[in-house]
């Protein structure tokens, strides 16, 4: 038992270390390529973020712990949106921009509330066993995921972020570097297997301690695993807050969330459909009350107080207390 919460350590001590690799090893390449620094930042970086969900949700899929692999999704949206902006609001009250609140808050809400019909839209009784997410919702939820990135793009371009044609034409003239090509593809060679030795390790763990206790996988998901794979999240967005920096500390919670259920949950039922065995309508609705309560703290004042922060905090013990219950 010892040497299985070992190996959940390491596991998630991999998997976190082989996304940073990654990311830093992809965005150093695209800056040697002069790539514009948005764009690795809407692409690679938001995507580095987002593999220590994507390996675990898929690895549990692949083994057939379904229930972890959407736990994993829906516990790391609750994390992100009570317990991270919870603890960045208490840091350093938040402002949020008019664009986030209007655009997009509402996409990561449209995105919880498509998953959640997904996930009862066959449903026969009031609980969820059973129910599957298909192949066919996978890719619904990945037509979602590139829709939001067209948009992403476009909003982007429209706020003047986006480099012009003439710079554009200015970087294909410089002379690309490869001093570091080595160096990166090492990175990110070292960093896909990280992901995937840490991420193999973290769930034949986790499903172990499931089993040998005999707690839900479902809770497991919803908990150990889906708060591993939110440290990243929880360790930037608190930084952000603490610098003043709220905005990249609410466009990371909302761009992971949405990221999350379209692009991770969209790839792994994909591969791999996801059947639902301990996932309930409760931890659904709580995915969307808490997207809700962010909705609704940001669009009154365009502003997080410390109170409503320590609210969502308050709402995330009462979750969390509600889940060990059920142990």
């Amino acid at each position: 038992m010892l040497l299985n919460i070992v190996y959940i350590v390491v596991g998630i001590a991999l998997v976190l270390w082989g996304a940073d690799r990654l990311t830093e090893g992809a965005s150093d390449l695209a800056r040697g390529m002069h790539v514009p620094e948005i764009i690795i930042g809407l692409t690679i970086v938001a995507a580095g973020t987002s593999a220590p969900e994507l390996f675990v949700s898929l690895v549990s899929a692949i083994k057939g712990t379904s229930d972890l692999a959407v736990g994993n999704v829906i516990g790391s949206n609750i994390y992100n949106t009570m317990l991270i902006v919870g603890c960045a609001a208490v840091v350093a009250p938040m402002t949020v921009s008019r664009s986030t609140v209007r655009k997009d808050i509402p996409f990561a809400a449209v995105a919880s509330l498509l998953l959640f019909m997904l996930c009862i839209d066959d449903m026969e009784s009031p609980h969820l066993w059973g129910n599957e997410i298909t192949r066919s919702d996978g890719f619904i939820l990945l037509a979602g995921f590139v829709g939001f990135m067209i948009y992403t793009f476009i909003a982007a371009k429209k706020d003047g972020l986006m480099p012009t044609e003439e710079e554009l034409e200015d970087n294909r003239e410089l002379p690309k570097d490869y001093s570091n090509l080595w160096r990166n593809l090492s990175f990110i060679a070292l960093g896909l297997a990280c992901l995937i030795v840490g991420s193999n390790l973290f769930v034949d763990a986790a499903s172990y301690v499931a089993y040998r206790y005999g707690v839900r996988q479902s809770v497991v998901g919803l908990t150990i695993v889906a708060g591993g794979t939110s440290l990243p999240e929880l360790a930037t967005s608190v930084v952000a807050a603490y610098k003043g920096r709220s905005a990249i500390a609410i466009g990371n919670v909302i761009g992971s969330n949405v990221f999350n259920i379209l692009m991770i949950l969209g790839i792994t039922a994909a591969v791999h459909p996801l059947r639902i065995m301990g996932i309930t309508i409760i931890d659904l609705t709580m995915m969307l009350v808490s997207i809700g309560l962010l909705w609704l703290f940001a669009y009154t004042k365009y502003y997080v107080s410390r109170r409503e922060g320590a609210v969502l905090l308050l709402g995330f013990a009462i979750y969390l207390g509600w889940l060990f219950y059920l142990l």
